[in-house]
């Protein structure tokens, strides 16, 4: 059963030039427990789908399309529906955990504070649960934490932080937006880490919004591709590795450093991410890829079923010859 269905999600940008589109008739679903990777460069529109259906896209944004979040429609929907929705069943971890705390309260007001106004918990009560969260997230010392300040913490340590208060109150999805951009490859590989646990103890369904292929190996059952505000492939985590049906899929693969030690070079993609404010007629992705043709400057090709878990929007996908 779908927990999360997403229907020709469009989120345009009114600018003076006009409406700009960052996300272009997106859909997929996400079933209970699961966990899916949505993943692509920077500008890809995986964070806008995200902020959309959470109510946190920018003044000047407009949604368009359905969102069904356990039967709930969420485009659309109040600032009193959503915030209720935010404080309980969905949750969402930034990238930048820095910003996202308030540097000028400590780190247990921030926490409690979740319980107390969307659960009406009393301080003692919310005390209690958010010190067996930070626990949880392996804090060594919970109750210090609970009184210090973030700059008081290291980045690795602020991100444990926002995963305990992503876990308070027993959500069902958790959406992780670049949990590790800012983080040493070390502490990278210890919050996915702590996520797969988290996901593996409660069951909770799990988005983890990245540029990095390899990383989502250890968290993530499915694979979404996106690229100029367009899904591009889905698939298996071990589908989308070992049978990458996109140019642009295989692309992101061969650039992998860990893959590029032994050769001495690491392999790139030629140019850069289109303007969303001037896509071209056709493919968006023709002028980066090596096997352009004709019609692929002619027209978009569509998002093709190739089996139950594969999708691919390519005119020369290897599944459709």
């Amino acid at each position: 059963m779908s927990m999360l269905e997403v229907n020709n999600l469009t989120v345009s940008f009114s600018q003076e030039q006009g409406e700009i589109a960052a996300v272009r008739n997106v859909s997929f679903s996400i079933d209970e427990g699961e966990t899916l990777a949505v993943v692509g460069e920077s500008g890809a529109g995986k964070s806008q789908i995200f902020h959309a259906l959470l109510g946190l896209q920018a003044k000047n944004a407009t949604v368009q399309g359905s969102a069904l979040f356990m039967g709930q429609e969420l485009v659309g929907l109040s600032g009193r529906g959503l915030n209720r929705l935010r404080g309980n069943a969905l949750r969402i971890v930034f990238q930048d955990p820095m910003t996202a705390l308030n540097p000028y309260l400590r780190i247990g007001l921030q926490l409690t504070e979740v319980l107390q106004v969307h659960q009406q918990f009393s301080f003692a009560q919310a005390q209690r649960q958010v010190l067996q969260a930070l626990e949880e997230v392996k804090l060594s010392q919970p109750e210090r934490c609970f009184r210090q300040y973030p700059h008081e913490l290291s980045g690795g340590m602020r991100q444990r932080v926002m995963i305990a208060m992503a876990l308070l109150g027993s959500p069902r999805l958790i959406i992780a937006d670049e949990p590790t951009t800012a983080l040493d490859v070390t502490v990278q590989s210890e919050i996915i880490s702590l996520l797969r646990k988290v996901h593996e103890r409660h069951g909770t369904s799990m988005v983890l919004i990245t540029h990095d292929i390899p990383l989502v190996a250890g968290l993530c059952e499915r694979i979404m591709i996106m690229y100029a505000g367009k899904v591009v492939e889905t698939g298996t985590v071990q589908e989308i590795h070992q049978q990458a049906q996109h140019p642009y899929t295989r692309a992101l693969l061969k650039a992998t450093p860990a893959k590029q030690v032994s050769r001495g070079r690491l392999a790139t993609i030629t140019g850069q991410p289109p303007d969303p404010g001037q896509l071209a007629a056709g493919c968006a992705f023709a002028p980066r890829c090596t096997r352009v043709d004709g019609h692929c400057h002619a027209a978009q090709p569509e998002l093709l079923v190739l089996s139950e878990s594969r999708r691919v929007a390519c005119f020369h996908a290897e599944g459709l010859s």
